[in-house]
């Protein structure tokens, strides 16, 4: 048996205390009485002059000495050692994303994680070793390999829960590095399973115990927030926003419009569990450029998710340059997208630069342009090794998350013929056949292209609507007004990129909190990068000549489905149970203070039986 507070048996020198009280005589209080006859032997005790008097066996006192050493041997907790042995090698891995800031547990999901992995601590053999890393948008180590335990704590103590979502895959296989052919080696996760997927551990064997933080998921939340023009009037700002209710039982609430903290509209909302509220709003003239929110408020156990920011930036004009040999869909989807001026040329001449975006509809260029493009039909050979020509390609994919795809669809649509190339490392593939990509999107240096392989006229697309839609988002993603305003949203956890027009050493920068910090910028790059954006809010810029306002979210949905999982699947075939905290000894300190507790009740039927 040992003891984790030995310091605790300093209480034994309060024995001698209460023998002391035993040894004293009893003072008597004078009384008239008519005769002394019956009192003799009692007069004969206050005749006395010594102040003690001899020990004699009193089954109080013993009662007494025997609650007080049980209450001391309680104190100094003893605890028999498991049958397990030390040596261990330990990873504990503390969630501290945007959903452990839940409030259904007291104080919160956060800081009773906390609790518990200190637990864990404190039952570490003197031989143990542990590591201690926070996971979130990033994973960061803590704590490097130690068996003191006031270093531990310390690590516990100083993690902090952030604004971003979770990005777990990255701690577990630093984890999994970390414990890599140890037979004693332990992954202990303390987390709500508000994570996305875990794919790549299926035959890992990781010894993961999953501790699950959290009882329940009372949470509505704003899922996604934007800004555009009004379809219907230019003049106009359109904000779309999701409101969906992750809870198991109906919510009530007010969602409120704001421009720059001034309340423009509100609207009642009811969202039966698991329902999803696409709302609108429309901005007039006067509230056209700004900062806009959303908040809802009705309270839940998840405030964070509450609330979104967009910055709205009045739309421009965009000049685009039509290099065809003759496209009439394509034209005409060119000239219904909004904010566009449209040049239709049978070439590419020296004055493209001139264009915010040009596109290659089946031309080849003598010189390729240097800005964003919108390319069909027609290989880069800079940007594909040896394409090939696939005929009839079936689709059978498409990404609709996209935002080149949102409304587009891709159902009964054949094609002629196609260009076969692979994915380069710059570019995602957007829609898929068996064999080849068929569009393709991404940025090459500061160069965003959108690529189809295909002829659009040896197709049905341009008979389908999806086709002008997918044209029109098209610009909007190509057009450098449109890359501007997406660059000022940013998801928690996401760096900040700001390319520079002029020369400068340094940017002031204001935080949500309205604290101030003066960084550097590196010259030459001629890009400012800030990647501390933890902290949901509205940041403030000063570049020089120029303010650049910039909106920090989390619109994350799996962050803000914040019901507590009993397991983590790791693919198709593995998982992780929760389990709870195991003990690596077993303290005695509860059944010793009953034990004390009976005592002290025996001694009180003694005390009593003994005066009645």
């Amino acid at each position: 048996m040992s003891f984790l507070a030995p310091i605790a048996f300093w209480f034994a020198f309060t024995i001698p205390v209460v023998i002391v009280f035993y040894l004293l005589k009893r003072r008597r209080v004078v009384r008239v009485v008519p005769s002394t006859l019956l009192w003799q032997r009692f007069l004969a005790e206050t005749q006395a002059s010594a102040p003690f008097q001899k020990l004699r066996h009193n089954w109080l006192l013993i009662l007494q000495l025997l609650l007080l050493l049980l209450a001391i041997l309680a104190l100094a907790r003893p605890y028999l050692s498991a049958k397990t042995i030390g040596g261990r090698t330990m990873v504990v891995i503390l969630d501290t994303s945007a959903s452990m800031q839940a409030t259904d547990e007291s104080p919160s999901r956060f800081e009773k994680a906390r609790i518990e992995a200190l637990r864990l601590v404190d039952s570490m053999h003197d031989n143990d070793t542990m590591y201690v890393l926070q996971a979130a948008a990033s994973t960061e180590v803590k704590q490097s390999a130690t068996r003191e335990k006031s270093a531990l704590r310390r690590a516990l103590q100083g993690a902090a829960v952030t604004d971003t979502g979770t990005h777990l895959k990255e701690a577990l296989k630093l984890a999994e590095t970390l414990v890599q052919n140890n037979s004693r080696a332990e992954i202990h996760l303390f987390s709500d399973g508000a994570v996305g997927a875990l794919d790549g551990f299926d035959n890992s064997g990781l010894p993961l115990e999953f501790h699950r933080i959290g009882r329940r998921a009372n949470n509505l939340a704003i899922t996604s927030l934007d800004v555009r023009a009004n379809p219907e009037n230019p003049a106009q700002r359109a904000v779309f926003a999701n409101v969906v209710n992750f809870s198991t039982n109906a919510h009530q609430t007010e969602i409120e419009f704001r421009l720059d903290d001034r309340i423009v509209e509100t609207k009642p909302l009811t969202l039966a569990p698991g329902e999803t509220s696409p709302q609108v709003f429309l901005a007039g003239q006067e509230h056209s450029s700004g900062v806009f929110s959303m908040r809802l408020t009705g309270k839940d156990d998840l405030a964070l998710d509450d609330q979104a920011s967009v910055v709205s930036l009045l739309p421009q004009h965009s000049k685009v340059l039509l290099v065809t040999g003759g496209n009439r869909f394509l034209e005409k989807a060119l000239r219904a997208a909004q904010n566009i001026e449209l040049t239709i040329a049978p070439t590419v001449t020296e004055s493209s630069s001139q264009f915010d975006v040009v596109v290659l509809d089946g031309v080849v260029p003598a010189t390729w342009p240097t800005g964003n493009v919108l390319v069909i039909n027609v290989a880069n050979p800079a940007w594909f090794e040896k394409p090939g020509r696939l005929d009839a390609p079936p689709i059978v994919d498409w990404k609709g998350s996209h935002p080149l795809l949102r409304f587009v669809s891709f159902d009964n649509v054949q094609i002629g013929q196609s260009l076969a190339v692979k994915t380069p490392q710059w570019a995602v593939s957007l829609v898929d056949s068996p064999q080849t990509p068929l569009i393709l999107a991404g940025e090459l240096g500061r160069q965003r292209i959108v690529w189809v392989g295909f002829d659009t006229l040896q197709s049905t697309w341009p008979l389908r609507i999806s086709f002008p839609i997918f044209v029109a988002n098209a610009m909007d993603w190509l057009s450098p007004t449109a890359i501007n305003a997406a660059q000022l949203a940013v998801q928690a956890g996401n760096p900040f990129r700001l390319a520079l027009a002029q020369q400068i050493n340094s940017v002031e920068l204001t935080r949500p909190d309205n604290t101030t910090r003066l960084l550097p910028v590196d010259v030459a790059r001629g890009e400012f990068v800030f990647g501390e954006t933890t902290r949901q809010g509205v940041y403030r810029l000063k570049a020089g000549t120029n303010d650049v306002v910039f909106c920090v979210n989390l619109l994350d949905s799996s962050e803000s489905n914040i019901e507590p999982k009993n397991e983590l699947r790791f693919g198709q075939y593995s998982k992780a149970a929760t389990v709870s905290l195991r003990q690596a000894n077993m303290e005695l300190w509860r059944w010793i203070a009953l034990a004390g507790l009976c005592v002290l009740m025996v001694e009180w039927w003694w005390y009593h039986r003994r005066t009645v």
